[in-house]
């Protein structure tokens, strides 16, 4: 679990076919590669990942076929910078909100416009992912927390504080640039517990 908050910007050193010719392996040069332990999740652009493989200063994982069809991992190529967070621990403060670091869809950025020293984007997404869509909530766009700011149909606009687009890959972002969506965790959860209710039914408890 994460919380959103990118702890460092890391660099695809290598990107490469995995051996099953499906899959794809990446190596990241990460400044806390050395800290790092086999086996640990990080979350890259917002997926969940797994180390797999540790150098000194980078490391590598292995992502799925069903991960590249979701995510925009797949067109990542080597030099290009991503966000990079490591799991929370029982000390993290959750400055951001709960991230799984699994992506729902990919969404394409509209517009980047600048505002004095801040920047307001807007990403499109799929029309089935609206309804988890809240005014002033939460969402992940390649790994980074944001609130809502405004909504319209499977499109969403937030604000970027210079702090934010100094500190992670938002400043390469342009019309047209693929993004990892993930919506907030707590909206869905609510949706499948209240479906059998909203549907008229009683969910079957068993003793």
């Amino acid at each position: 679990m994460f919380t959103g908050l990118i702890e460092a910007l890391g660099t695809i050193a290598d990107t490469r076919i995995d051996q099953d010719g499906v899959g794809r392996w990446m190596t990241i040069r990460a400044p806390f590669a050395g800290e790092l332990s086999l086996g640990e999740s990080v979350s890259v652009n917002g997926t969940c990942l797994t180390v797999v493989e540790l150098m000194p200063d980078a490391f590598s994982v292995q992502v799925s076929p069903t991960t590249l069809n979701i995510t925009t991992l797949g067109h990542l190529k080597a030099g290009q910078r991503v966000n990079l967070e490591r799991s929370v621990t029982p000390a993290t403060r959750l400055g951001g909100h709960w991230v799984l670091g699994h992506v729902d869809t990919r969404g394409t950025v509209l517009a980047v416009v600048p505002e004095g020293d801040a920047h307001h984007i807007t990403v499109q997404y799929p029309d089935e992912f609206q309804r988890w869509v809240l005014p002033q909530g939460s969402m992940t766009l390649d790994g980074i927390s944001l609130t809502i700011v405004d909504r319209a149909p499977n499109q969403v606009s937030v604000t970027i504080i210079p702090h934010t687009w100094s500190h992670t890959i938002i400043h390469d972002w342009a019309p047209g640039t693929l993004v990892n969506v993930e919506f907030d965790v707590l909206g869905k959860y609510l949706e499948h517990l209240l479906d059998p209710y909203a549907k008229g039914g009683v969910p079957h408890v068993q003793s």
